[in-house]
Formats: C-alpha cells, structure tokens, sequence
C-alpha cells in the first residue's frame, strides 16, 4: 500500500462515514461517479477577453502606458484536511499601468474549473474573494483574497470555505524566479507559494456545514494550508489587446 495515498483514503472514509451518517451516503457514490469526467475546463483557454475595458480604466489613462497580463497557474493546494491537486489551470486576468506617475492596477476576472478532491465526492473551486495585489517586490510576488467553492451531494450552491466578509488572504511569495519564453509576445513563467494562511471554517453550507467542519478539520490555523501554484503569464500592451 502506498504511503502518499493513505491520507486521501483516510479522508475519504471520514467523508463517507459522515455523509451515511447524514443519510447522503448513495447519493455521494453516484455523484462521484457520474461528476468524474464532466469538469468545467475553460480557464486555460480564455486568453485576453477578460481583461478590463479601456473605460474600466483610471480616467484619462494613457493606454500606452497600461498593459493587460492574462496569468494561468496548475500545483497544489492542502486547505485544512484535503489536498487538491490543481491539474486544471486556474486564469486571472488584470490590467496594471500608472496614472500620473503612479503604479495602478485594475482586476479583470478569475476563473477556474472545479477540482476533485481524491477519492471524495467534493469538489473545490477557488473564487476571487475581492482583493489582488500583483505588484512584486523584495518581501513577496502578490497577494489574492480567495474563497473557495465546495460542491458535493447535499451540499447547497453557496458552501464554500471562506467567505465575502471572511477570505482567505494568499501572501505569495516566489518560489521560482521569473523565466523569459518569449519576447514578443512577453510570456514569463515563475513559481510562488504560501504556507502561512489560515482556513476558516466552511459557510453556507446548510447542516451538513459542522460536518465539512469536523472531517476536513476547519477552521485550520496558519501553517497547516498551503497552496503552491506554477505561473505562465503573457503580457499585451493596450493598443494590442483583442
């Protein structure tokens, strides 16, 4: 028996125990199987169309002064007792510039599939939780504010860990140093990652909420979550974004 897979087969026996527990036992077996090849898969290819409009702009914005960076990202993510792989790419897309001399940026949209948690009828999606910073320096690469979405048998659409009025706050800092792959159009790859935040506990999540709770071990403290992500992002002055 493998090691590395005896977590997630601890997990998902707590799970399973849980939801029969619960009365939701063979509704989760048939979710698992029939949800196993029907993930949204779109983010990787969304490009530029989510970047912010030339009217989202700061006013009076010089457009040659602003770029969109269209960013996808795949690694890994522990939050509390589950460990997500995230073999789906996750987009953002945001538009950075100055504005009278100073460093602006204005966020365009995330999106990212449902991923499974192994051996678990759940899924995760990370959502924007309403703040971004990507702007580098020495101390960190950016931080992001997440929420992240649970869907399984039982479960009403608003369950997520985290929450509007509570996300989880991302300081990521680099892992890999930024690599040129192309100049034109400017494409970088770079590595972060952040083990220090906290989880919350789940919300939203109706009365099998305590349950979540219980099994994946939430509210986890700082040091116990992780994620770490390897980064593609491609770059488009204004003028040439379609």
């Amino acid at each position: 028996m493998s090691h590395a897979g005896r977590p997630a087969r601890r997990l998902a026996m707590a799970l399973s125990v849980a939801l029969l527990a619960a009365g939701l036992g063979a509704a989760a077996t048939g979710s698992a199987q029939a949800g196993a090849g029907s993930r949204a898969g779109g983010a990787q290819n969304r490009g530029f169309q989510d970047c912010p409009a030339l009217s989202e702009l700061p006013e009076d914005a010089d457009p040659a002064n602003w770029r969109c960076e269209a960013m996808t990202a795949v690694g890994h993510l522990r939050l509390g007792r589950a460990e997500v792989p995230v073999d789906e790419p996750l987009a953002i897309t945001f538009a950075e510039g100055t504005d009278d001399g100073e460093f602006r940026q204005v966020f365009g949209a995330m999106a990212a599939p449902p991923l499974r948690v192994p051996g678990t009828p759940l899924s995760v999606t990370p959502r924007y939780g309403g703040y971004s910073d990507f702007r580098s320096d020495n101390e960190r690469r950016g931080e992001l504010d997440l929420t992240f979405g649970l869907s399984g048998p039982g479960l009403p659409p608003g369950c997520s860990i985290g929450s509007a009025a509570d996300p989880v706050h991302l300081v990521l800092l680099e892992t890999d140093p930024p690599e040129v792959v192309t100049p034109d159009p400017l494409v970088v790859t770079f590595g972060v990652e952040d083990n220090r935040f906290a989880a919350p506990r789940t919300s939203g999540c109706g009365p099998l909420g305590p349950v979540l709770d219980r099994v994946l071990r939430l509210p986890s403290p700082a040091g116990a979550n992780r994620i770490g992500l390897d980064a593609r992002v491609t770059m488009r002055p204004y003028g040439e974004v379609r």
